[in-house]
Formats: C-alpha cells, structure tokens, sequence
C-alpha cells in the first residue's frame, strides 16, 4: 500500500509524499519514524515523473527501510502554482523539508535524473541528513541551450489531448520522434503522467514549468557539488540511456566514496525498462551500507 503524506516545502508549497509499505502498528505518527529505528530511504523522480513512478522499488525496498517517494513540486499530486519557484534550491530545500518533517534522516537518497542532481545537492549540503546516495541516469556536464530548445519544441509535437490511454502508449512507446525503437516501458511511463480532462489526456504537469525547471540546471556543469558528497555513493546508467561510460565513470572517480553500476538493455529509464535488474543493481550497495 501507499500512504499519502504532506509535507510543506520551500514557500509554502504543498507536498504530496507517498510511504509505501505498512502503516506502524503502533500508531505512531509518521514523523516519529527515526525513532522506531528504521532506516529512511526518499526517492526522488525526474522531470515531468511522479512518486508512483518508484512504486516497485519503493515495495521492495519497504521491507527493510521506511521507504517514501516524494512528488516534487510541479509534479504528481504536489502543489503547482503558477508563480512558484522552480530553482534548483527550491527542489533542494523541499527534499530537504520533507527529510526533517517525516524524520528519515539520515537516509539514502535515491534519485533519477533531474532528482539524482537534487539528490546529490542535498547531499552535499546537508551531510548530516544522508547517509547513502544513488544516482540514476543524471549527467553532471552542462547540457546546454540548444538542448532546452529542442525540449521545447517537443513539448509543441505532443498530440494533446490524447483520446485515450492506449493513445499515449502508443504515442510515447512507439511514433514519438524521440523513440528510436519500440518501448513498451516509455509508453507506460508517459501513461502514469496523464489525467484525464473533459477533452482527452492530458499530462498532470505545465509543460511551462518543467521548462522552467530544466532551464535552471541546463546551462551549468554540477561537478563541484559531486565533488562535495561525503557519503557512499554509486553511479547508475543503463546501456543505452543518456548518460555515457566515460562520463559516469569520471562521476565515480570526482566522488570522494563513488561506486559504478550498469544495467543491460535499460535507456534513460532504467529502474522502469528493467525493474528487477535495476533492483539487482543497487541492492549490494545498500546491504553494504547497512552494515556500517
């Protein structure tokens, strides 16, 4: 099961956080979650995702941490105003907010591609709120603008609103131009993101404020945070997704206590083209872990 929790982030902003497995049988409230020992693990999606995009491995997981997904603001069931702040420190500070308002720090943070760069912000920020970091698929080099220009003109090609569900797998699995071969996995992926409206599907996010969002980490390197994680850490790309060998190999080495790991046959969306190895991936980092 999930359980929704909110948590109030930077500004005032309402966040939705998901715990997933059991309720404490004591009753306990779910800030009080540092007391009853159990370490906390937060999961951190990536641009236009949602919490439940960490559902399986958050189930996973729950057996042996206390386990939350948060919806980042902009995203999921998190507040969306239309003048907030979409800075990197406003992504920074509400992982933080939700750290210290649920009581999992220190906890391991794990994060896919725009949340693994919040992930390792935090980290290098507030060491004493992490203890393990796990980056999915998120480069540290400077992307660029022509990248947010092509971003742009992508968010135009999207045939919205889509008729129906079948019609947003199909689009994102299979005809959007950016697919260079059937993924079943993308169309599933891009399907969680919509919600229907008197018109069709339409995705739960302004494609206005993710472009804000990105345009805050598009132009910059993030090298020198890496450099400052202090805690155990380890790199995750899948084959084919868009962080390369070479790079994410440089990223283990500019981490003071980095690791490497890669998952066969898995892009950009490794923990959703292949949840069990992805799982078998970060599995021996965190028993390591556990046993500091």
């Amino acid at each position: 099961m999930a359980r929704r929790i909110d948590v109030t982030g930077a500004d005032g902003v309402r966040l939705a956080a998901w715990e997933f497995g059991d309720p404490p049988k004591d009753g306990a409230d779910p800030a009080e979650g540092a007391a009853r020992n159990t370490p906390g693990v937060l999961l951190l999606h990536g641009l236009m995702g949602r919490a439940s995009h960490w559902a399986s491995t958050a189930r996973r997981l729950s057996a042996r941490y206390r386990a939350v997904a948060l919806d980042q603001r902009g995203h999921g069931r998190s507040d969306k105003p239309p003048q907030a702040s979409f800075t990197r420190d406003a992504y920074v500070d509400d992982a933080e907010a939700a750290l210290e308002q649920l009581g999992l720090g220190p906890a391991v943070l794990i994060g896919h591609a725009m949340g693994a760069l919040t992930a390792w912000q935090l980290a290098a920020k507030r060491p004493d709120l992490v203890r393990g970091l796990i980056v999915c698929d998120m480069r540290a080099s400077a992307l660029g603008a022509a990248s947010q220009r092509v971003w742009a003109e992508w968010f135009k090609a999207w045939p919205v609103p889509f008729a129906t569900l079948a019609d947003v797998r199909k689009w994102f699995g299979e005809d959007d131009p950016w697919v260079e071969r059937p993924n079943p996995a993308r169309g599933e992926f891009y399907a969680e993101v919509m919600a229907e409206s008197p018109d069709g599907w339409r995705p739960v996010f302004d494609p206005d404020q993710m472009l804000r969002s990105r345009e805050t980490w598009v132009h910059d390197a993030h090298w020198e945070e890496l450099a400052q994680v202090r805690c155990p850490a380890l790199v995750v790309r899948g084959l084919d997704g868009e962080l390369g060998r070479a790079e994410a190999q440089e990223m283990v080495r500019v981490l003071p206590h980095g690791q490497y790991a890669e998952v066969a046959d898995a892009g950009h969306l490794v923990h959703y083209d292949q949840p069990e190895t992805w799982l078998a991936a970060i599995e021996p980092f965190l028993d390591a872990l556990s046993e500091t």
